[in-house]
């Protein structure tokens, strides 16, 4: 999307209720692990939080030892917790309504489809029905070295003590939405827009909006007078959104810019 694009996009969702989610798993791959335990917060911009719910969930497979450490839950707490059909049934309605949101949105949905489907039970969301709090931050915060939940907590001076446990990081996943699409009805577009003009996209992103590969937004990036900055051990390249978006501009033919 264009910066007009996700402006008009995150107006609309600061207009409606926010379903947010938080998954502690076995492990990183929803294919192969399971969550043990899940909490849903329910709020609006105007009226707060309406509603949360937390369960542990009893996955019936072990906890592994590296996650008891990373998130203090254990073999023991999950073998006394509700059976996963059990959880599901009663979390599906609070799913089902509102803006999904996450931070880090994609893993929690892969791990909420999965275990739905393991049950036979249908899920699935829109992506305009959907929020990821970390696309939003980089969008909002794009000079921060980090945009991770803890980070973030750190930085806004968040009162939430506890990461990595689900009740906590959704809470802090809501106050981090709360904060940003505050600023989003807020701000005036031309300051918004200024803002979102200094997000640093990897080149896929980047080909996405040229609407090419990456091979052909490389050279076209390149052609436009682009420069990259390479960041991490891996030196991955990353170019800024208002850069990229003038080279569609200037590129794009007279049809393509008379549908923006």
């Amino acid at each position: 999307m264009l910066s007009t694009d996700l402006l008009a996009f995150y107006r609309q969702v600061s207009q409606q209720p926010l379903t947010v989610v938080d998954v502690e798993t076995t492990g990183h791959r929803a294919i192969a692990c399971r969550v043990i335990e899940v909490s849903v917060l329910q709020a609006t911009l105007t009226d707060g939080i309406l509603h949360q719910q937390t369960h542990l969930v009893n996955p019936q497979v072990p906890v592994p030892t590296m996650i008891t450490r990373f998130t203090g839950i254990d073999q023991a707490m999950v073998d006394q917790a509700p059976l996963a059909e059990a959880v599901w049934q009663q979390y599906l309605p609070l799913l089902n309504v509102g803006v999904l949101t996450a931070h880090n949105l994609a893993f929690d949905y892969a791990f909420l489809r999965a275990e739905f489907d393991q049950l036979g039970m249908v899920f699935a969301r829109s992506s305009m029905e959907q929020l990821c709090t970390v696309i939003l931050a980089r969008l909002m915060l794009p000079d921060l070295p980090s945009r991770s939940l803890p980070d973030l907590v750190k930085h806004f001076q968040f009162p939430v003590s506890h990461s990595h446990r689900a009740e906590a990081d959704t809470i802090a996943c809501w106050l981090l939405a709360k904060r940003l699409l505050t600023e989003v009805q807020n701000e005036p577009d031309d300051a918004l827009l200024e803002r979102f003009a200094k997000q640093w996209l990897p080149l896929g992103d980047a080909a996405a909006i040229l609407g090419c590969s990456g091979k052909q937004a490389r050279s076209r990036l390149e052609k436009a007078g682009v420069c990259p900055r390479f960041v991490g051990r891996h030196k991955t390249p990353m170019y800024q959104r208002g850069s990229v978006e003038h080279a569609f501009l200037e590129q794009a033919e007279p049809t393509q810019l008379s549908c923006l």
